[in-house]
């Protein structure tokens, strides 16, 4: 039987770099997968349906409310986001960990209704490196990028909720920092019980 794996959530502002940290860890550990969240939003250019998100209509999203279908859900820019539940509790089944890149409004209804999840925070080194990586990112309209901005205050305030804190200055140090979060929790006493059991009853046998 395999040991259940763990749900971590990584939530940022958007622009603080969460997704290129997260494609490269997954590129670069085993056992980890990522969640493709169902969103509302318009596909950007160079996106692909159910590779980056699910891209449905709102009708289809709310259909999927009605069904309970979602672990959590929010809306974020006038945009709705989703995870689908039965996917991520396959995936801890069968021994896979699970990171979920969600705003931190998804992230608050995980640590509410999982507690044994991980939340991990990441906020960029300052705010005009934030206003810099949104601008030449080119993914976003002038508006688009000044609402985010006004916004980033309140969405960077709510790092004192999760239980880790990372601050992407250097790329190759946050993504170590977030690789030894995952480490750390693959070798806690709970998780080694449970996947050594045979060893640990060998050692502690009187015989």
């Amino acid at each position: 039987m395999s040991t259940p794996g763990t749900l971590f959530t990584i939530s940022a502002p958007s622009g603080a770099g969460k997704t290129s940290l997260v494609s490269a860890l997954v590129e670069s550990t085993a056992d980890i997968c990522v969640s493709v969240s169902h969103t509302t939003r318009p596909m950007r250019p160079g996106e692909q349906d159910g590779v980056d998100y699910h891209f449905v209509d709102e009708a289809r999203f709310q259909k999927i409310i009605e069904t309970s279908g979602f672990l959590e859900q929010a809306r974020v820019f006038n945009n709705l986001y989703g995870t689908d539940q039965s996917w991520v509790e396959t995936k801890l089944a069968e021994g896979k960990d699970v990171i979920l890149e969600i705003d931190w409004q998804g992230a608050d209804q995980v640590r509410h209704l999982l507690p044994e999840s991980v939340s991990i925070f990441v906020l960029p080194p300052s705010r005009q490196a934030l206003e810099n990586r949104l601008t030449k990112r080119g993914q976003d309209e002038p508006a688009v990028i000044a609402q985010r901005l006004a916004e980033a205050t309140e969405e960077m305030s709510q790092y004192a909720n999760a239980d880790f804190l990372v601050i992407n200055d250097d790329f190759s140090k946050a993504l170590d920092e977030i690789r030894a979060i995952i480490t750390a929790k693959r070798v806690s006493s709970m998780k080694q019980q449970y996947r050594h059991q045979s060893l640990l009853q060998e050692l502690l046998s009187s015989q």
